[in-house]
């Protein structure tokens, strides 16, 4: 059983290493810590790209796939509390009262010394560990440089991927475990390719500005079929839930060999 590492240290390390006061964000992404935990301490970590109840529970269930051992649920014989990791926090639907839905999570979390760590932006645009930067390297994207900007901040990846366009889809099929949706609005053979996850779809004009030839994200309204046909760029819709796993695993990934602390995976897609 490995040791607890206080909470404060870990949080005080995430501030820093994302730079949660320095990124511009929208008001409820609320990065940083949401929730701490009664004990302040960590005994293991999980990340999860939605802080959702179902998520919670799962946590409390000892569920978890892929960083290593789940053990047992919160419950069980364990030293320190747990930190759940997410790519989307608590509030996203704004500032309300503690009742319902938002009560049963806040109520779970504090009955089993869970403390939720959140960050949205600040892990998308992230140089090591960020959704953009990862899905690239996991992909084989070479030469990766950000392509477009969020609110004055370079973001996005993009750089060197020469591939017939249906090996791309079945690659990316094949890391996220996703269905993944192709408008074959440019070359059959890819060349320059640009990612940015989540929902970008409306970023379709940028990516064919910056010299794209293939632009993948998670998912984007119904006119982008169009925008990209017209276009001339491939436009690659892999799910919004499935291309922001990979920034959270490697943020949990990353603190576990800083901090000696074991991590696992809650996997809960959504489809879309």
């Amino acid at each position: 059983m490995t040791s607890p590492v206080s909470l404060a240290v870990i949080t005080t390390h995430l501030d820093s290493y994302l730079r949660i006061g320095e990124l511009p964000d929208e008001a409820n992404a609320v990065n940083g810590l949401q929730v701490e935990n009664g004990s302040g301490t960590i005994g293991r970590i999980v990340a999860a790209v939605d802080a959702t109840l179902e998520t919670i529970a799962g946590v409390v269930a000892g569920e978890g796939r892929d960083g290593g051992s789940a053990g047992q649920g919160v419950g069980g014989d364990r030293s320190g509390g747990t930190l759940l990791l997410v790519h989307h926090g608590l509030f996203w639907d704004g500032n309300r009262p503690a009742t319902g839905r938002r009560y049963k999570r806040l109520r779970t979390l504090f009955e089993n010394d869970i403390a939720v760590y959140s960050a949205h932006i600040p892990l998308d645009a992230h140089p090591e560990v960020g959704n953009n930067v990862v899905l690239a390297r996991e992909l084989g994207v070479q030469g990766a440089e950000p392509f477009a900007t969020y609110r004055g901040i370079p973001f996005g990846t993009s750089g060197v991927l020469e591939l017939p366009r249906e090996e791309l889809v079945r690659r990316l099929e094949e890391q996220l475990g996703s269905s993944v949706k192709l408008i074959p609005g440019g070359p059959p053979q890819t060349r320059r390719v640009g990612i940015i996850t989540g929902g970008a779809g409306t970023t379709v004009g940028e990516a064919h500005a910056a010299g794209l030839d293939t632009f993948i994200t998670g998912e984007g309204p119904h006119h982008t079929y169009h925008e990209a046909m017209e276009l001339g760029i491939n436009l690659i819709y892999a799910g919004h839930y499935a291309t922001e796993q990979v920034g959270v695993r490697a943020l949990a990934h990353q603190l576990s060999e800083r901090f000696g602390v074991p991590w696992t995976f809650h996997h809960h897609p959504t489809g879309l």
